[in-house]
């Protein structure tokens, strides 16, 4: 069940906090609105036709990026999708904000909706920080979660599921690989929930025994510790970075071996459905998840997905503020 501050009383959506329960034709209706700000697929893999396309959807609304983690690429297509819509875009620096002195989340949120914010687009280290948000925001005002610790990454999931659509539309006969630190990760637990609405016929999720959570089958996936009996026959292999920050005590014994024995590299890519399609939400550790030919090659999709990231949260954006809601 879709959570129920997401939507509004007739089904559209009202906030965007996760992809958990979203129903197919709402899921879907997003991605379909996503195409009008993408442009048509090029023969390069890229896009065509619509770059800086700005249109007046969102004419005085204002969005405030409100980033409690650091980010470059997200904070700047949450910027860019806002202006091209043609909204008044605010970005909060943490740092020197009134949290570091003492501010709570709710202070924060109370003052910027006093300045007529219309939607906070929040990214948080602590997982529910974005429902936190939603739940206390003010009938008129949209929360868009931008990732909160562990727990999700919507967008991330919807331009992934866009990228795919665009050159495997038929997600009932893919093969999704998921590997690297399932454990950490926001975007797997986003992407799985994503591929399973839409029908895939299978989701693995690769990696060493202390990088998988435990339990995690019952989201629907099958567990793999062996790299090469993961990737056999897949179609799609979805690649994710090593977190790291989040990691406290020892969970591999050093990066070195990850690559070794987890890594994509040429070698091992060959040995792959030549079709297959390469993909990771970034930032990309060289070396270690992935060999920089490999991250930028015939197969990769991952400048695609960036590029994509900005439709996609475009469509968001639109159908949350603007006229262009659809009923699930």
């Amino acid at each position: 069940m879709t959570h129920p501050l997401q939507l509004t009383p007739d089904g559209r959506l009202r906030h965007l906090l996760t992809v958990e329960g979203l129903s197919r034709p709402l899921l879907t209706d997003i991605l379909d609105q996503a195409e009008r700000y993408a442009g048509q697929p090029s023969s390069n893999r890229g896009s065509s036709g619509s770059r800086g396309l700005k249109v007046p959807l969102l004419h005085g609304k204002t969005v405030v990026n409100l980033f409690f983690e650091a980010s470059t690429r997200t904070r700047m297509t949450f910027e860019l999708a806002a202006k091209r819509l043609s909204a008044d875009v605010l970005n909060l620096q943490i740092a020197a904000s009134s949290t570091s002195k003492g501010e709570t989340l709710l202070d924060t949120l109370k003052t910027m909706e006093a300045m007529q914010v219309d939607m906070f687009v929040i990214r948080h280290e602590a997982s529910g920080a974005a429902h936190f948000f939603a739940q206390h925001a003010a009938p008129e005002v949209a929360i868009l979660n931008a990732g909160d610790g562990r727990h999700a990454h919507p967008t991330q999931a919807l331009l992934d599921m866009f990228t795919i659509r665009r050159h495997r539309p038929d997600f009932e006969n893919l093969t999704v690989a998921i590997v690297g630190d399932i454990l950490h990760s926001r975007v797997a637990r986003s992407d799985i929930h994503a591929l399973r609405i839409l029908g895939a016929k299978e989701i693995r999720v690769v990696g060493p025994r202390t990088l998988i959570p435990a339990g995690i089958e019952a989201m629907g996936v099958t567990v793999h510790n062996d790299i090469d009996s993961g990737l056999a026959d897949a179609d799609v292999v979805i690649l994710l970075r090593l977190q790291k920050e989040r990691m406290v005590g020892a969970f591999l014994p050093s990066t070195g071996e990850f690559h070794r024995d987890f890594g994509l590299t040429k070698a091992r890519l060959e040995t792959l459905k030549p079709d297959v399609l390469v993909m990771h939400p970034g930032p990309i550790n060289r070396g270690v998840e992935i060999e920089g030919d490999v991250a930028y090659g015939e197969r990769s999709l991952i400048l695609e997905q960036v590029e994509h990231g900005i439709a996609v949260r475009m469509a968001v954006m639109g159908m949350i503020l603007g006229d262009e809601g659809a009923a699930a």
